[in-house]
């Protein structure tokens, strides 16, 4: 099993305008555990962005992140320099809101670790959760799949009773059988299914899940040489990870609480990558016309100018 990564050199962009930036002393990365994206993992436990950015005196804070609308805002506030982990449903949402994010590189596309699982004794299907209590997290690819299997069945959002919540919270709700049905993915979706919560639909075929890194555009134009290194060094983190599957199964499951056959299994649902595609700018398309449809973006975006040229490479 491999990781595609590419391996060329990260390039520096916006190279014909200059900007006049003070050098900065932190650099302030989200980390989030629900979507198994182990590239953090391994970039926070191996510390590699810590020895890349030693020499420069510059100080690594990680922070715990647990849904991509939160990332945004502390990206809004100033406190995040780089979101570790985003969906692009979100990053979608939060550009029509009026905060310029910026994709920095690619991480996953993991549409079979996303799914709708009912609670525990039942066999919901779709239509069956009309009246209903889900709960999950809003303005993600969870919420835009509810949306889609409930269209799919000539439903609309309004015919749930939709409580917003993080993916851990969620699990423990729905285990607990104080919600019909909850939005998780990866582990929690893993711990779901075998403490009796049956899938009831995953994204595969509505949606297209696909995760990111992301900075703004301010700090982007200010600090290129910055960016261009956090995705040379998320590169690294992503080859090493190609060489040591195992080490990284045991990291996966251990992170996550689940076995390591487990980890090994959302490892090959993630279908992690790096470097940005046609294909990707395409699917932003199309998922901006959905959400645009299903009043989920209020303004129009310019999909093209999301992704930085060095997430190409």
């Amino acid at each position: 099993m491999k990781f595609k990564v590419l391996t060329a050199s990260a390039a520096l962009f916006f190279s014909s305008i200059s900007f006049a930036s003070a050098p900065i002393s932190e650099l302030n990365i989200s980390y989030v555990k629900p979507p198994f994206v182990l590239q953090l993992l391994v970039l926070k436990d191996h510390k590699l962005l810590e020895k890349e950015f030693e020499k420069d005196g510059i100080k690594v804070n990680w922070h715990n992140m647990g849904t991509s609308p939160e990332a945004a805002r502390a990206m809004g506030a100033g406190a995040l320099d780089i979101a570790g982990n985003m969906n692009t449903a979100a990053l979608l949402m939060i550009n029509a809101e009026g905060l310029p994010i910026r994709v920095v590189t690619g991480l996953a596309r993991p549409t079979s670790n996303f799914a709708l699982v009912s609670k525990p004794g039942t066999n919901f299907s779709i239509k069956d959760l009309k009246g209903k209590k889900v709960v999950g997290p809003k303005g993600t690819f969870l919420h835009q799949l509810l949306v889609a299997a409930l269209e799919k069945e000539g439903l609309t959002e309004k015919d749930v009773q939709f409580v917003s919540m993080g993916i851990p919270k969620a699990l423990s709700t729905i285990l607990a059988g104080q919600a019909d049905a909850a939005l998780v993915a990866s582990s929690a979706l893993i711990k779901a299914n075998k403490a009796g919560a049956p899938t009831i639909v995953s994204a595969e075929g509505l949606v297209q899940p696909t995760l990111v890194m992301t900075t703004t555009e301010k700090f982007a134009k200010e600090h290129p040489d910055i960016v261009a290194r956090v995705n040379k060094v998320y590169k690294q983190a992503l080859d090493w990870m190609n060489k040591n599957l195992e080490k990284t199964a045991e990291m996966g499951a251990k992170e996550h609480g689940i076995s390591v056959e487990n980890s090994k299994t959302l490892i090959s649902r993630s279908h992690y990558f790096s470097a940005m595609t046609a294909q990707d700018v395409k699917d932003l398309e199309v998922n901006k016309k959905f959400l645009k449809e299903n009043n989920m973006m209020r303004k129009d975006v310019d999909t093209a100018n999301l992704i930085l040229p060095v997430a190409f490479e």
